[in-house]
């Protein structure tokens, strides 16, 4: 099963290759990020750390069993005792149930450790994978947005029910 580490300066060189490696991946069903961020993600990753060291979001990697960073979690705008979860599976480590266990563990450290009682996702609507991650971990549908320019749905989940066995 995969273990998360909250980020650390270290992780850059690998983050760094995990988002480019899955670039296409990920466009497929998300907002792609843009050259920019490629361009600028020295500064980028400086800038997540700050806003973790300041207690506003907590940004984690998904390592395999070997190490390899197979994935991200963050929880981010941590206030109120709610945070918005989202996530990113490489597409070599996809179908496996990885992000359902990741999930499952993000929502155990923010209830346990980061002290939250909701946490709110999106994912758009042509990608049922993520909403079955979603739905696997006790998170229900609250409506419809745009993510970017694309259809999505918005889920909520209250950690202070227990979660599914």
């Amino acid at each position: 099963m995969p273990t998360l580490e909250l980020l650390r300066p270290d992780h850059a060189d690998a983050l760094l290759a995990f988002e480019r490696a899955n670039r296409a991946w990920f466009a497929r069903t998300v907002p792609d990020r843009g050259d920019a961020y490629f361009a600028e993600f020295p500064a980028r990753h400086a800038a997540l750390l700050a806003e973790q060291a300041e207690g506003t979001c907590r940004f984690h990697v998904i390592l395999d069993a070997d190490g390899a960073l197979i994935g991200r979690i963050n929880l981010v705008d941590l206030s109120g005792g709610t945070a918005d979860l989202g996530y990113r599976i490489a597409e070599s480590a996809a179908g496996r149930g990885l992000a359902k266990a990741a999930v499952a563990e993000a929502c155990r450290l923010a209830a346990t450790a980061y002290g939250l009682h909701a946490l709110n996702a999106a994912t758009t609507l042509d990608n049922p994978a993520s909403q079955a991650v979603l739905t696997h971990n006790g998170f229900a549908v609250t409506g419809e947005i745009l993510l970017g320019d694309r259809p999505a749905l918005r889920y909520h989940r209250d950690l202070d029910r227990p979660g599914p066995a």
